[in-house]
């Protein structure tokens, strides 16, 4: 069994912060005695709580360790070297890993007292206060410390935040599978179910009429092949819609379906479509295949246009005809509710209005990694 020092997720970093440990073991090589032997088992276990708080994040015993750290950090800096404030740095950093609000600031109102109360004392001890050159260096590496919990722990939202998309994608990746199974099972069911059921009364007939009408049996046999060759055909076309395909490959398709049924066309707005996600590319295509079909099947329309255009946070899709319109034709059927349910994938709306024919709109909005800095 592999024993980690630190969580392997953040790499070197945990090592590279471990070289300011040095400088308490540099200060305490000029100690003698008992203090001095205090001052490294207070080292060793300064050392065990750093490691053992990056294993404890989002758990109750995480406060217990910092606690320690933070008593060790005001240990050292009022009894043995007020250098020893920038130890610090190490409590300021898991600080900054709170989520709770109040535990943030109690944290962080923790550690300016275990800051500022050292320099306190020592002025009470001596009655002298620091000189300009002394506050020079000991200021701003003070605020630079308070400041840092707040920027660690906007780096760490930051992050949940980007797990959470990467999280929200792959369900909406998944989901769209279980819709593509559903469709597909859908399909099959309305194109195949009724052929094959055809085809298993075809074959009862011919059993019953080969021997008291050959003829007519042949006739069926014959009426059998052409159904078997329909149903191949919609296989087919079955498993070319499996496949992944982009809005630009299927407006080409959708061209060619107009023109092939009569229908003039016209297209206006975006032509790249790279900075859409594939799968977010793969529904709005297939949407827009669904309208056109239904354009031509139901809508007795004599032209047809498409517009797309892209914004930074949407995407809208128009596809209008100069048919019979939405009331009369038959849109409201399986086409578009299933149209309605990919689209809901991925918080998308479509409408279906009329106006000199039908005008289907459908919104979808964009969603984008955020780029690596």
């Amino acid at each position: 069994m592999n024993i980690s020092i630190f969580p392997k997720q953040l790499g070197f970093f945990p090592y590279v912060f471990l070289i300011y440990i040095g400088f308490p073991v540099y200060y305490l090589t000029k100690e003698t005695g008992i203090k001095q032997l205090i001052g490294f088992g207070m080292v060793l276990v300064f050392l065990v709580s750093y490691r053992q708080l990056y294993f404890l994040i989002g758990k109750k015993s995480f406060t217990y360790w910092l606690a320690v750290q933070l008593a060790i950090v005001f240990l050292f800096s009022t009894f043995y070297d007020l250098n020893h404030i920038f130890l610090g740095f190490f409590p300021a950093n898991f600080i900054g890993w709170y989520r709770d609000k109040k535990a943030f600031r109690l944290g962080l109102l923790c550690l300016a007292g275990v800051e500022i109360i050292p320099f306190l004392i020592k002025i009470a001890r001596t009655n002298i206060f620091f000189s300009t050159t002394e506050l020079i260096y000991f200021v701003p590496f003070l605020i630079v410390m308070l400041i840092s919990p707040f920027g660690i722990r906007s780096m760490n939202r930051r992050l949940e935040l980007e797990k959470e998309l990467d999280l929200a994608r792959k369900q909406i990746e998944e989901l769209v599978k279980r819709e593509e199974r559903v469709r597909i099972a859908r399909d099959l069911h309305d194109t195949l179910g009724h052929t094959l059921s055809l085809l298993t009364l075809k074959s009862q007939l011919i059993q019953r009429l080969t021997a008291a009408d050959p003829e007519r049996a042949r006739h069926e046999a014959k009426e059998m092949e052409t159904t078997s060759r329909t149903a191949l055909k919609q296989v087919r076309e079955l498993v070319s819609d499996m496949r992944s395909t982009t809005i630009a490959q299927e407006l080409v398709h959708v061209q060619e379906i107009l023109r092939t049924a009569g229908i003039t066309y016209q297209y206006e707005g975006d032509a790249d479509f790279s900075r859409i996600p594939p799968f977010t590319q793969n529904i709005i295509g297939m949407c827009v295949c669904e309208a056109a079909t239904n354009v031509v099947k139901h809508s007795r329309a004599s032209h047809c246009s498409i517009s797309i255009l892209q914004s930074s946070e949407k995407m809208k899709i128009v596809i209008r005809d100069d048919g019979m319109g939405a009331a009369k034709n038959n849109q409201f059927g399986n086409g578009l509710r299933g149209m309605k349910e990919r689209l809901a994938l991925m918080d998308g709306s479509l409408s279906l209005t009329n106006h000199h024919g039908a005008v289907l709109e459908m919104t979808v909005p964009i969603i984008r990694k955020a780029q690596a800095p």
